[in-house]
């Protein structure tokens, strides 16, 4: 029997064939769905300009980027239904299903008429996409980590399951690989009217692969085994959720493991992307170049320490990455703004600038619908120095009067755009901003639309110099934190639960976790950035979360590297 090989004999033996087949089976098919998803996040600004055409381009931008949050929002509903369907019936045919939906949707993305051709049933048709592909999503990573753990040998859930942990990274690299070959191929402004869509048409291709080695694979044995034994869940959920045996290791995994694993994740792949090019001003092409050099080497670290993990145990690595990523991503992204815009770092260190105003008509300029207008002198001060990568500070002016900014010894006085009629509606803002953009050159920041020579920027995929090697250095380096807390924790959470409610149990929180706390960690930091006028305040969002994780976990999540899964246990 099985059990009589000892652990370290299993780990020390090469993988079967059998085995090898079964860990690319599911992570190639998982690969091309990541890829699916992240493709509409790399595209949001040019789809926002096809789809959301009828809206002014900042609120476009705004929709589109809310159909993208869409599809995390919707990933626990998916988790659900699909996790429910794979207890019941089995993973094999469950994850096959959703892969076909994850094509299928994002293939259909690429033929879908724009608003200007077929009017608003264009923007509609792709929030129901986007809403199929997070269901997807749902389903399939439950289903294909839960299939590989249940086919992996004793002492080895850890190395086979980090396999399927590199496939989000990998889908991440493959779908901006593509994005850049592409966008080189048709050049930038065919890209804009056409080109897009290839990078989704060829998700074709990759739906007939992943589904033709789907096909080809059998059921899992501890799912066949349960099966044959009439051990099945008839009510995956209740038994899951409306059990408090089972409900307590869910809770345990989202506040213990996954919300900080999911904050780290995010914060190391799209929220340095979102700080390279939003805050700092690095183009488009270098900024994704220095992320997919970052990522390419340190991937292998999802292996690396998923295979640790079956020797030391899941907890240790996780709850280390997570503490490590408290302690280092303030100097951590001081370092990478200094080195990729040195001129815009001396500037904020160098030159005060406050907004005096009146403090009674300052909002909290959180905008998710794009649609509320923030009219105020105090709030148009603050937008015109955030959307300038300003450090500002907020001081009480005089009662009842305008905002000013005063920026070392000059001061620019802002304007209510309540009070504005006739011509000054469309002049006083250009004005306004010519004013303070004047300021800012004279103080030392480099100011938008002006050539800067210490921003860091790139000819070409291989242009390696000591600004970009840094930068590389560092973003590696956040990398390495991502797969410390999620290479391990697919065999975390699979051990954490019983075989028959196995897919259900595990699939919730994860995609609470990463669908919800991670998936709107970039817009969170953003508003918490434009509100105190610190462009490094919104990673107290990770911070504070990888420290709540780190200490629950600490407490409460279970070390069970060791547990034989093909057991019914009753926890």
């Amino acid at each position: 029997m099985s059990i009589a090989v000892p652990a370290q004999a299993e780990r020390a033996r090469p993988m079967t064939r059998e085995e090898k087949r079964v860990i690319l089976a599911s992570s190639a098919g998982t690969i091309f769905e990541w890829y699916d998803f992240y493709l509409y996040g790399s595209l949001a600004a040019i789809i926002g300009a096809q789809f959301f055409s009828s809206f002014p381009e900042a609120t476009r931008n705004v929709f589109a980027l809310l159909a993208f949050a869409a599809g995390f929002l919707v990933r626990p509903f998916g988790a659900l239904f699909f996790g429910r369907l794979g207890d019941l019936v089995g993973r094999k045919y469950t994850f096959l299903m959703t892969i076909l939906i994850m094509g299928a949707s994002t293939f259909i993305v690429g033929c879908l008429p724009t608003y200007e051709q077929i009017g608003w049933l264009a923007p509609v048709t792709l929030i129901v996409l986007r809403m199929l592909q997070g269901l997807a999503l749902g389903g399939e990573y439950g289903g294909a980590v839960v299939y590989v753990a249940e086919h992996a040998p004793p002492g080895r859930r850890g190395y086979f399951t980090s396999w399927i942990q590199t496939t989000a990274t990998l889908g991440l690299l493959l779908s901006l690989m593509v994005i850049l070959g592409v966008r080189s191929w048709t050049g930038e402004a065919d890209f804009a009217k056409w080109g897009w869509r290839i990078p989704f048409l060829l998700s074709i291709f990759l739906l007939a692969i992943s589904v033709w080695i789907r096909m080809q694979m059998e059921e899992s044995p501890a799912f066949t085994k349960m099966k044959e034994e009439g051990k099945q869940s008839k009510a995956p959920l209740s038994e899951a959720f409306g059990q408090w045996k089972n409900a307590k290791f869910a809770v345990i995994a989202l506040l213990g493991l996954v919300a900080g694993q999911a904050v780290v994740w995010y914060t190391g792949q799209f929220y340095a992307l979102f700080f390279l090019q939003s805050i700092l001003r690095v183009d488009m092409f270098t900024a994704n170049v220095l992320i997919a050099w970052s990522l390419i080497l340190g991937t292998v670290g999802f292996v690396i320490f998923g295979s640790l993990s079956d020797r030391i145990g899941r907890k240790p690595i996780i709850l280390a990455g997570m503490i490590l990523a408290a302690v280092t991503y303030f100097p951590v992204f001081k370092f990478i703004s200094e080195t990729a815009n040195p001129m815009l770092h001396k500037a904020q260190q160098n030159t005060k600038v406050t907004v005096l105003a009146d403090m009674d008509e300052c909002s909290f300029q959180f905008n998710p619908t794009g649609t509320s207008k923030f009219t105020s002198s105090c709030d148009i001060a603050k937008a015109t120095l955030a959307r300038s990568s300003v450090n500002y500070s907020v001081e009480q002016g005089q009662k009842g009067q305008p905002a000013k900014i005063r920026i070392g010894d000059k001061e620019v006085p802002a304007y209510d755009a309540s009070k504005l009629t006739g011509d000054a509606v469309r002049t006083a803002p250009a004005a306004f901003t010519k004013s303070v953009n004047d300021a800012l050159g004279a103080a030392g920041y480099p100011v938008a639309g002006v050539a800067n020579d210490s921003i860091v920027k790139m000819s070409g995929f291989f242009d390696l110099r000591g600004q970009t090697l840094a930068l590389i250095a560092v973003l590696t380096y956040l990398v390495v934190l991502v797969t410390m807390v999620y290479g391990p924790i697919a065999a975390a959470l699979v051990e954490l639960f019983p075989t028959r409610i196995r897919y259900t149990g595990m699939s919730l929180p994860y995609h609470i976790g990463n669908g919800w706390f991670g998936g709107l960690m970039p817009a969170t930091a953003f508003a918490m950035i434009a509100q105190t006028g610190d462009i490094y305040y919104g990673l107290w969002y990770p911070i504070i979360i990888a420290l709540g994780c780190f200490v629950i976990g600490l407490i409460f999540v279970p070390e069970n590297k060791d547990k034989d899964i093909f057991t019914e246990d009753k926890a």
